[in-house]
Formats: structure tokens, C-alpha cells, sequence
């Protein structure tokens, strides 16, 4: 936007600001209301994250958007609401610690041809209502899949309180070599379709991209690191895009701004490479040669599996072929998954939402625990280990004084029962109540 010396009359100006600062001022009429009373909610049971100790009943008092403190019994200051939620467990707000809000199920190769960049903005905006709604408090976007910065204007907009939604990182597009993953291959190359990621081929190119990204509002920077990928007699196969010295140059500028590099990987050498550069998370990461384990254990590299998208492929592809093959890359990434949890890497929750519903992924913690960790370890990856890479640490993911007031009810005992978390009857984001 032009700034006002840049307009020749003063009349103008004045009619310029004035429409501005209507319309800032209009946004979060939610947070300049009075302070509401204090809050207690009450449920049969509260899980302490970090510990596992299960308090029955549990009572939290909420202040404004913060949390004033988490026992069996609180102060219930004159005034305050007590809500009673009944024979569930409190836990802090879920995290998805890798979605696309610019994506929706059958649309995820051509949409960037046939849906228009405001169009794709208003579904995203639906999206991130959904993924609330299903329990998730914060997320973070992986991509807005060629619509380039249009997911810092969705996290804007959520902090402004114009559209309901998660706490928000977004990486704006991801970063791709020429003819790599996302680049529209097998379209007709007359036509010039579009890549659903940004170009950089060579290190100077993907600083350069890194530093457009981050003044159109990106918080951190996605890179794919590997693909095509295929299956060959039960191995994965799956070529590399850039080489440790690429990657480390990219953790190098992502250092100075104040961020980190996440990328897609999946499998080796590329995953090899991103650990040895020092990424803070590998996306997918469904084949790690042990090397590349101990150096994500010593660094403190996070992994996120995604299975619900690879569950989600295996029985929604055009032929069966497809489903086959897709089925057969489920079977080895479980199969890789317990040698990792064997190994003690660390890992974070992401389900990679988008191409399946929003609103549905809290399937990913169902599947983990389905698939060898513990539903407590599947609960401290999703909720302490993603409020690290959603770099909230200290802000979201327990239920302790000072936090933010993020705080789900689900019903029964997620440690019986990890799959409650896909029944989220409660949900509160900063202190309001945004389901019930």
C-alpha cells in the first residue's frame, strides 16, 4: 500500500487513513470487550503432560487468555463461571504440527490450474474454523501449495480476530528445485504449468527465496528435499534435491532471521543431508539409516510421520495400482517407525491435512499409538514436542499457570483410549470458549 505522502491531496489522505483505521479498529472487536468474569472448568479427570499424573477431578482457573492455575480444586473467585464438562479429561489444546489449509481433498495436483488464489484463501479460512473446531488450538502450515504468501493473511486475520482459527506458523510456499517434487510433472511442458512451490536451484537461489518469503510474513521455510518417490522390490527409492552444503547454507539464513528450515524428506541420502545440516524437522522421514537417527537424537531433529495422509492415499487413488503401491509404502513406513521409536529419535505430531479433510486429523495420534509408541509418548510429541517446533515452548502444550488458555476436553481417558482425541467435546482457545 502506498503510504499518504504519496497521495497528492489531503482530502485524500484523510478519507485513506480514515477507511484504515475503521477497518483496524472494527477487526478484533472480540478482544477490545470487557473483561470477562474468571473461568473454571471442571472435568472428572486432567492429564498432566509432562509427567502423565492423571488428577480426578481436575479444575483449571482461566483469567483473560491465560491459565491461573490447574489442581483437583482451584480458587473460585466471586463472580467467576465454573463450567462442568463432566465424566471427561481436560489437556491442553491439540497441535498439528504439519498441515496445508490451502488444500482440500481431490484438488491437491490441479488446483493451482482451476482454482484462483482468493478462492483458495476462502476455503483455507473454512479450514482452519474446521481444524479449531476438531480440538486444534495451534498449527502449522507446510505450504499453501502455489498460493504463496496468502497463509500469512489467514494467520493475520486469525490473530485479529476477523476468522476463527489455530495459532499459526506458515512457511508460505515451499522451495523446490526445477522439475522437482510439486513442479506440475506430467502436464503438457508447452503449456508452462505453474510449480506449486518456489524455484531455487543453487544455494544464492534459495537464500534469495528464503529472504522474499520472509518479508512477505513466512515464519519459518519448507524446503522438499526429496521425491519422486518409489517403491522397488519393498525399498524406498527416493532421489535428493539439494546436498548438505545447499541445506546447510539455507539453516545458515533461516539462523539469521531468527527461524529454522523444515523439510520434506523422505528417505535417504536426502534425509541424511538435512540432519547434517541441522534442520529442526523432517517431514514424512518414512526411511532413516541409523546415522541419520543418532544425529537427529543429538541434535534434537524431530521427525513427523504423517500416516494419516499415507492411510488416506492407500484407499483414495484412481486405479488400484495406485492404492497398491501406496499401500505397499504404508506397510514399510510402519515397519521404519518402530525401528525409529527403537532408536529414541524425537518426534513431533503432523498429519499433513489437506488433500483429506480438515477437521478429521486427530487420526494421526490414533495411529501412532497404533503403530508402537505409547499413548502418553503420542501426547507429549503432539502436544510438548509441537509447541517447541511451533517455537511456543513455555506458551502452549501443558496445562500449567501462565499458559496460554488452550484446553480441549475429550471424552474418557486419552491414556486408555488414545482415539478420544478424535471426539473433542470442549474446546477453548485463549480463554474463550469456542465449542461446547
Amino acid at each position: 500500500m502506498p503510504t499518504p505522502q504519496h497521495f497528492p491531496h489531503s482530502s485524500c489522505r484523510a478519507l485513506l487513513l480514515g477507511c484504515v483505521c475503521a477497518s483496524l479498529s472494527a477487526a478484533p472487536l472480540a478482544a477490545q470487550r470487557a473483561p470477562s468474569p474468571p473461568i473454571i472448568l471442571h472435568a472428572a479427570r486432567l492429564l498432566e503432560i509432562e509427567t502423565g499424573n492423571m488428577l480426578q477431578p481436575g479444575e483449571i482457573l482461566v483469567a483473560g487468555e491465560r491459565i491461573q492455575a490447574v489442581g483437583t480444586t482451584v480458587d473460585h473467585p466471586q463472580g467467576s463461571q465454573v463450567i462442568d464438562l463432566g465424566d471427561t479429561t481436560l489437556l491442553p489444546g491439540l497441535i498439528d504440527a504439519h498441515v496445508h489449509l490451502f488444500l482440500h481433498p481431490g484438488a491437491e495436483d490441479l488446483q493451482t490450474v482451476e482454482e484462483s488464489v482468493p478462492w483458495r484463501t476462502i476455503l483455507a479460512a473454512q479450514a482452519a474454523k474446521a481444524d479449531l473446531m476438531a480440538g486444534f488450538t495451534a498449527e502449522r502450515d507446510l505450504g499453501t501449495e502455489g498460493a504463496g504468501s496468502a497463509s500469512s493473511a489467514i494467520r493475520d486475520a486469525i490473530n485479529a480476530g476477523i476468522i476463527p482459527g489455530p495459532r499459526l506458523r506458515v512457511s508460505a510456499n515451499a522451495i523446490d528445485i526445477l522439475g522437482g517434487h510439486e513442479d506440475a510433472i506430467g502436464f503438457n511442458p508447452a503449456q508452462h504449468v505453474l510449480s506449486n512451490a518456489d524455484y531455487a536451484n543453487t544455494a544464492d537461489e534459495i537464500i534469495a527465496v528464503m529472504r522474499e518469503q520472509h518479508k512477505e510474513g513466512s515464519d519459518f521455510a519448507k524446503i522438499y528435499q526429496t521425491g519422486p518417490d518409489k517403491m522397488i522390490d519393498g525399498v524406498l527409492h527416493t532421489p535428493y534435491q539439494y546436498n548438505e552444503a545447499q541445506l546447510a547454507a539455507a539453516v545458515e539464513e533461516a539462523h539469521r532471521l531468527g527461524t529454522y528450515v523444515a523439510v520434506h524428506a523422505m528417505g535417504e541420502p536426502g534425509t541424511l543431508y538435512a540432519a547434517q545440516a541441522g534442520v529442526a524437522s523432517i517431514e514424512h522421514a518414512t526411511q532413516l539409516s541409523d546415522e541419520t537417527m543418532r544425529l537427529m537424537k543429538e541434535k534434537g531433529i524431530f521427525a513427523v510421520p504423517t500416516f494419516t495422509i499415507f492411510e488416506y492415499f492407500a484407499h483414495h487413488r484412481e486405479s488400484q495400482d495406485q492404492a497398491a503401491s501406496e499401500a505397499a509404502m504404508l506397510d514399510y513406513k510402519i515397519a521404519e517407525f518402530k525401528k525409529q521409536i527403537a532408536f529414541g529419535i524425537p518426534f513431533a505430531v503432523g498429519s499433513d491435512v489437506g488433500p483429506f479433510p480438515h477437521g478429521t486429523q486427530a487420526r494421526e495420534l490414533t495411529l501412532m499409538v497404533q503403530y508402537g509408541m505409547k499413548p502418553l509418548a503420542v501426547l507429549q510429541a503432539d502436544m510438548i514436542n509441537g509447541a517447541k517446533l511451533l517455537m511456543w515452548q513455555g506458551q502452549i502444550g501443558e496445562l500449567k499457570p501462565g499458559y496460554y488458555a488452550d484446553i480441549v476436553a475429550v471424552p474418557g481417558n486419552p491414556l486408555d483410549d488414545i482415539s478420544v482425541v478424535e471426539r473433542v467435546q470442549f474446546v477453548m482457545k485463549n480463554g474463550v470458549v469456542v465449542r461446547r
